[in-house]
């Protein structure tokens, strides 16, 4: 499948949150939802739609956590960068199985759920997959993620007004990553470059946007 049709949702890191959001509203014209606290990983989020069933989260520290696995990596961007990406999926055992076939290692599955803003419950699961191809904090390779079926997807209530158009790849071992990507299930344009990269190039208020 396409992976413009299969992802779920881009992660664009930072370390300040209030910044990422003013960041993205001055290019886009659109700004950002908070969604909540991801209790014990360290990290916050806001969140917009990009049409469809695809959205945007703005992750970034939480300064009431101390502890994380991505703090070390977010903390580092002053500036917002896409870092990572999540494919959807409606059957979690069946994606798992389906990757221990393909000889992809997959990591998980565990439970996720955070609070909105209104206080609803958000729950889903994500299954991590193993990545030979993370580098300089970007980790081309996504997550699964599957959404309880009581939770509202986020692109249903994130404030809209951008539509993805594309997405793709940049990396040293762009033939490997692409390979890996296939063996995943998602076909991806990936073209060589000095480090790894994931582009979405999104049509906005203020116009065309590629974030990378």
């Amino acid at each position: 499948m396409p992976v413009l049709d299969a992802f779920d949702h881009l992660l664009l890191g930072v370390s300040d949150l209030d910044h990422g959001i003013d960041w993205f509203e001055r290019r886009a014209g659109v700004r950002a939802a908070i969604g909540g606290v991801h209790p014990g990983q360290g990290t916050r989020n806001a969140l917009l739609s990009l049409g469809g069933v695809h959205y945007l989260e703005i992750i970034a520290l939480d300064p009431a956590q101390t502890e994380g696995d991505r703090r070390a990596q977010i903390s580092a961007l002053s500036e917002p960068r896409l870092i990572h990406f999540a494919l959807k999926t409606n059957d979690m055992d069946g994606a798992a199985n389906k990757l221990r076939r393909a000889g992809v290692h997959a990591i998980g599955a565990r439970d996720g759920s955070r609070r909105t803003a209104s206080g609803e419950l958000l729950r889903w699961k994500v299954l991590g997959v193993e990545s030979r191809f993370e580098s300089d904090g970007v980790n081309p390779i996504p997550f699964f993620i599957e959404w309880a079926s009581d939770s509202v997807h986020p692109s249903k209530n994130a404030p809209a007004g951008c539509v993805i158009d594309d997405l793709r790849f940049e990396h040293p071992r762009a033939d490997e990553l692409g390979a890996t990507l296939r063996a995943i299930g998602v076909e991806a344009n990936v073209t060589p470059a000095d480090r790894a990269r994931i582009l979405a190039n999104i049509r906005a208020p203020k116009g065309r946007l590629e974030l990378a």
